[in-house]
């Protein structure tokens, strides 16, 4: 875990690197990511933005690994599922991004519904 020091600047680089890479400096994008990973091998912001860079530089399966990554640190996360999904597109690999997408609507269902289904009360009421 990253102290106070360390989160300011894994911040300051999370956004440089994004903001090079929307300035399609990817290199430069990959490197603030890299830096961010080597502070934190968990923050799932840089893990996502260098899995967006590998995408662009067509680096699919670099970027499916890295999103499998997100996956393991929250599988909860529906981002890294529609993430998932849209990487594994892009290479090609049609049933498994139909899989990943369908996971990711799942849980953004279960998201809506506030994590599932409720358990009746006793009584007949809800409980909320």
């Amino acid at each position: 875990m990253a102290d106070r020091e360390e989160t300011s600047r894994l911040e300051e680089l999370f956004y440089e690197g994004s903001d090079l890479h929307g300035e399609e400096r990817l290199e430069e994008a990959l490197d603030r990511f890299e830096q961010c990973l080597a502070i934190d091998p968990d923050y799932v912001d840089a893990i996502l933005g260098k899995a967006m860079v590998m995408s662009a530089t067509e680096r699919h399966e670099e970027a499916i690994e890295l999103a499998k990554r997100m996956v393991e640190i929250d599988p909860d996360a529906v981002l890294a599922y529609t993430n998932l999904s849209m990487f594994y597109q892009k290479a090609g690999r049609i049933e498994e991004a139909e899989t990943a997408g369908a996971k990711a609507r799942t849980l953004e269902w279960k998201a809506e519904l506030g994590g599932g289904q409720q358990e009746p009360s006793t009584d007949g009421s809800r409980e909320d």
